[in-house]
């Protein structure tokens, strides 16, 4: 079923007279059903549109490779299949490469330092466009280069402060759907959330040519998201990912009357939701509506966009469909399903006269890794996919149209995923048991050369989201702790992705306080196994990690020896204040309004309990994290010492949220295993 629209969408034919802005396409209205007429409320004026910038082109100097152990992910074919961009940190730092699919010869084609996070080629073989995140921080920017390297341009986000996000393309690749963000109001309440604070989302087109002004497709006051995941062929229809985290939600826009035709409640994680058939009489959607675990669903669309019915055209029991892709033809689809952590991936027939909802055969190739991250398919059949398994760097693979893999010869081979001498380690699967009945999953890692029959140093490693979830694939931090001789136990406390949508809105409310003592159950769990020795237990995170780390410190003195809290919310009273307008909106979602559950937030807030902590503790933030402000750990860390608990800040230069600079990824690394090993291995 829709879902309630949470905030009013703004028409883009509503913009006020004498207002700045593109010529108009239109917009959704606050229903998505086409007979209403739009809300009447006076309408802010509309996110600026962007103003492309040009910038120098690649000179054809390539990056010395400083990591021979690198990563190359988020692949992005031509039309023709022989060339793929991605995304390689060869160099140090993400950057846009392209190369021959078959080939060694790679070059870069965005020599800046600033990360790159998304790739995608246009349908048309023109341009290749992308995201990248200046001085690593959150307020990200769209550009775009032809693929040898010239007419490199910045389509949105390069005025200072600003932040634009990727969309797709046309299908005939003359423009790309662009998001943009207009800056809250100066002087709006911290506690509010509406539009005054929150500024809002719009979405445009705008042509990498310069043959046209940029379009405006739609508007959303204060917005937690907002993506344009596909257009029909023939540009009536666009489909829009919103909402905040939780309550996402898939829209049909009529993008002439700015109506919204369809709309349906789509899962959290990959962000790319969903593809219409050739014809637009087919609406395909990775969606958990109604539903403990996302499957394929089929919408039946008429010719005004509205629903003539959906079904489930595909589905696996305790198993989430994580990533979907349709190639413009609409023939077949690869999915990408999540089976506790690993991934199974097929491709599909989607019968485009049938019907009654069916697919066509199914065919499942085997992977030489454990998880997908990226599928990029290619128009003439077969696919590359991004590829990552727990002893071995992210690399790109080549399916070919019986879907045999085949690693790409500039991708890390996989004896090289560290340095010679010690091996990386393949956990093993763990399940427990909450002290609520909950069962838990997660992942354990045994340090090299441990006696099998004694009680290790354990560390606690809590991932972020809360909604991401743990998955057997190669992290350098667990090989660096490993090779301290501290044992790594990863589990998926409640609220975590994987296990259900229940699972996932198991830590909604008050119910974040047995997420915490779901850290301490876990602990508790390896003890009971012989694993983990019970006075040498640490506990580290990021993000909401770094959360879940300073409150199970607070809430659970007695059991943990140390703590290494990264980018993690101290009080969230502070944390609403200061993090980005958009983010608050999602973050309200999940632990609260930061009016109306005031008392409940204090409650949570680590620094509520700041007087019980014990455990010494390393705080390590990026100096342009502006989704957490290192302000976060700034005040932990100062009340820690003034307790007399040893306490200590690391700030890395030139990172936001994300740390994705080689250098500042192994300063944070030694650092953290240094400060764990130092409290949790016995003294020579």
């Amino acid at each position: 079923m829709p879902l309630e629209h949470t905030k009013p969408l703004t028409p883009a034919h509503e913009t006020p007279r004498g207002a700045a802005g593109p010529p108009v396409a239109g917009g959704p209205s606050a229903d998505p059903a086409p007979d209403r007429a739009p809300a009447s409320a006076p309408t802010p004026a509309p996110t600026p549109a962007p103003l492309p910038v040009r910038m120098p082109g690649h000179r054809g100097v390539d990056p010395p490779t400083l990591l021979a152990a690198h990563g190359c992910w988020y692949p992005s074919a031509d039309p023709t299949g022989e060339h793929v961009a991605f995304i390689c940190d060869r160099a140090g730092v993400p950057q846009l490469w392209s190369g021959p699919a078959r080939g060694v010869e790679v070059h870069v084609l965005d020599g800046d330092p600033d990360p790159v996070t998304e790739v995608s080629w246009s349908p048309d073989g023109r341009w290749i466009a992308y995201t990248s995140a200046p001085g690593g921080g959150e307020h990200t920017r769209v550009l775009v280069v032809r693929p040898d390297g010239t007419g490199r341009q910045v389509l949105a986000g390069a005025e200072p402060g600003s932040a634009a996000h990727l969309g797709c393309w046309t299908r005939d690749g003359t423009a790309l759907a662009v998001t943009v963000a207009r800056p809250p109001a100066s002087g709006a309440p911290v506690a509010d959330l509406g539009p005054a604070r929150s500024g809002g989302l719009a979405a445009y087109l705008v042509d990498p040519d310069g043959a046209a002004g940029p379009l405006l497709l739609f508007s959303e006051e204060g917005a937690a998201s907002l993506r344009v995941c596909d257009m029909s062929a023939d540009g009536r229809f666009a489909l829009v990912r919103r909402g905040p985290r939780g309550r996402r939600e898939a829209l049909v826009l009529d993008t002439a009357s700015g109506r919204a035709t369809f709309a349906l409640h789509v899962a959290d994680g990959d962000p790319w939701i969903g593809r219409f058939s050739a014809d637009a009489r087919t609406l395909w959607l990775r969606s958990d509506a109604e539903r403990e675990f996302a499957a394929l669903l089929r919408v039946w669309l008429d010719e005004d966009g509205r629903s003539g019915g959906l079904s489930v055209a595909a589905q696996r029991e305790e198993s989430a469909l994580d990533l979907l892709s349709v190639p413009d033809h609409g023939r077949w689809a690869a999915l990408a399903w999540n089976a506790h952590g690993a991934t199974e991936l097929e491709s599909v027939g989607l019968a485009p006269g049938r019907t009654d909802g069916d697919i066509g055969p199914r065919h499942h190739p085997v992977l030489p890794h454990e998880v997908v991250t990226r599928i990029a398919p290619v128009e003439r059949g077969g696919l590359f996919a991004a590829l990552s398994g727990s002893r071995r760097r992210p690399g790109i693979w080549e399916l070919d149209e019986a879907l045999v893999p085949a690693r790409t010869g500039w991708s890390a081979r996989d004896e090289d995923a560290v340095p010679p001498g010690r091996p990386p380690v393949r956990p093993v699967p763990l399940r427990c048991e909450a002290r609520d009945g909950l069962v838990l999953g997660g992942w354990y890692y045994r340090a090299p050369g441990q006696d099998p029959g004694r009680p290790a140093p354990c560390v606690i490693h809590l991932h972020g989201g809360p909604e991401e979830q743990e998955r057997p694939v190669f992290n350098p931090l667990y090989h660096e702790l490993l090779g301290r001789g501290l044992d790594v136990f990863a589990p998926d406390v409640r609220g975590s992705s994987g296990w259900g949508r229940s699972f996932v809105d198991a830590d909604l409310g008050s119910g974040r306080f047995a997420a915490i003592d779901d850290v301490a159950d876990c602990a508790a769990h390896v003890v009971s196994l012989g694993y983990a020795d019970p006075l040498r237990l640490g506990v580290m995170g990021r993000s909401y990690g770094g959360y879940l780390t300073m409150a199970s410190l607070v809430w659970h003195p007695d059991v943990f020896r140390a703590g290494v809290a990264v980018c993690g919310m101290s009080d969230f009273a502070t944390f609403f204040a200061g993090t980005e307008p958009w983010i608050a909106q999602s973050a309200a979602a999940k632990y609260g309004h930061p009016e109306r559950d005031r008392e409940l937030l204090r409650a949570l807030s680590p620094m509520s309990r700041i007087d019980q902590l014990r455990a010494p503790v390393l705080a390590v933030h990026g100096e342009h994290d502006t989704n957490v402000p290192p302000t976060e750990s700034e005040q932990f860390v100062r009340a820690a010492r003034d307790r007399g608990v040893p306490a200590r800040q690391l700030t890395l230069r030139n990172e936001g949220h994300e740390f994705l600079r080689a250098d500042n990824r192994r300063l944070y690394r030694r650092a953290a295993a240094d400060w764990l090993e130092r409290h949790l291995r016995p003294a020579p």
